[in-house]
C-alpha cells in the first residue's frame, strides 16, 4: 500500500515508483500529478535538446533553476534538463 504524500501528490503510488526508480521529489511528484493521457498528448513538440544550442540550453537552465549550469558543457546541461 503506498504511503499517502498529502494533498500536493495525486498519485501516490506513482510517486513512490518513480522515486524508487531514482528521480527527484519534484520531478517524481510533477508526473505523478499530471494526467496521463494529456501528459503523453503533449510530447514531441520541441526539437530535441541535441538540436538546441549551447546558449539556449542555459537559458532553459536558468529559467528552472539548475545551479551551476554556466560551468556545464552542452552534453551536461542536456543531461540536467532531462533529470530535472
Amino acid at each position: 500500500m503506498a504511503k499517502n504524500h498529502g494533498p500536493s501528490v495525486k498519485d501516490d503510488e506513482q510517486y513512490e515508483a518513480l522515486r524508487e526508480k531514482g528521480e527527484s521529489k519534484e520531478k517524481a511528484a510533477r508526473i505523478a500529478n499530471s494526467k496521463t493521457q494529456s501528459t503523453a498528448e503533449k510530447g514531441g513538440k520541441s526539437p530535441s535538446y541535441e538540436d538546441w544550442t549551447k546558449d539556449d540550453l542555459e537559458q532553459r537552465a536558468k529559467e528552472i533553476g539548475i545551479e551551476g549550469r554556466s560551468d556545464m558543457n552542452k552534453d551536461e546541461l542536456i543531461k540536467a534538463l532531462r533529470n530535472h
